[in-house]
């Protein structure tokens, strides 16, 4: 699914518009129109919702703690940023000149934000299930790598493991920050053996490692079932 596609989730196209125009864009010029910042506001809220009641219901043994931590993975920059990837969203956010000379379509904050701002948008068009329904759709793929994990054990737990079985371990350098002081965010980056794999932008350098760990991890999975050979078929 494209972000072309999203009109199959909204139908009031003008809400469609709003959720993907950027602030740079709306106030450009002698532009006066509608951006996306309430539509993001509201978006987090419901995304907020739909994902901590999920995990509740999925995660019966879990403690407060462990459902915080699990809403944590999800609802963060990274994972949204990822999900707007996976939609091509970039490719029709409506940008200022600014913004679009400065990278804004793979910016990770600008993608996360449209991503809300989206969520909004078929909140009030449909409501609160076809929201939940897109929701889980687009996000399926952080809530599995939550639901798979065992209790209590973090993304770089994991890649450690993964990676100890195979003789490696993993390196993790801070790359970038963005943003004032009062609200820095860190792009860190995992490497293997000397070799680059992954990398994320978190609001702490912590959040940052077990983005990018989370990435590294899936990119191993992804390889290792790509490589395996397929069953014999039932007739051969």
């Amino acid at each position: 699914m494209s972000a072309n596609n999203l009109e199959q989730w909204i139908k009031d196209q003008n809400l469609l518009k709003q959720a993907l125009t950027h602030s740079s864009y709306a106030n450009e010029g002698f532009r006066k129109e509608a951006h996306n910042e309430r539509l993001e506001f509201l978006g987090d809220s419901v995304l907020q919702l739909v994902v901590t009641e999920w995990l509740y219901a999925h995660n019966g043994q879990w403690t407060e703690g462990q459902l915080s931590q699990g809403r944590a993975a999800i609802v963060c920059e990274a994972t949204l940023a990822e999900a707007a990837f996976n939609l091509h969203v970039g490719e029709s956010l409506r940008l200022g000149r600014g913004e679009e000379r400065s990278g804004g379509r793979s910016k990770h904050s600008l993608l996360a934000d449209a991503m809300e701002a989206i969520i909004g948008a078929i909140y009030l068009d449909s409501g609160l299930e076809q929201a939940r329904r897109f929701i889980l759709h687009v996000l399926n793929f952080a809530l599995i790598s939550v639901e798979q994990r065992e209790t209590g054990r973090d993304h770089k737990t994991a890649l450690n493991e993964w990676l100890r079985r195979r003789g490696e371990e993993a390196t993790y350098a801070v790359v970038g920050s963005y943003g004032p002081d009062h609200a820095k965010s860190f792009e860190v980056e995992v490497s293997v053996g000397g070799v680059a794999i992954s990398r994320a932008i978190g609001h702490s350098k912590k959040e940052a490692e077990q983005q990018s760990a989370r990435l590294a991890l899936k990119q191993f999975i992804e390889q290792s079932s790509a490589s395996e050979p397929s069953p014999p078929s039932s007739h051969e």
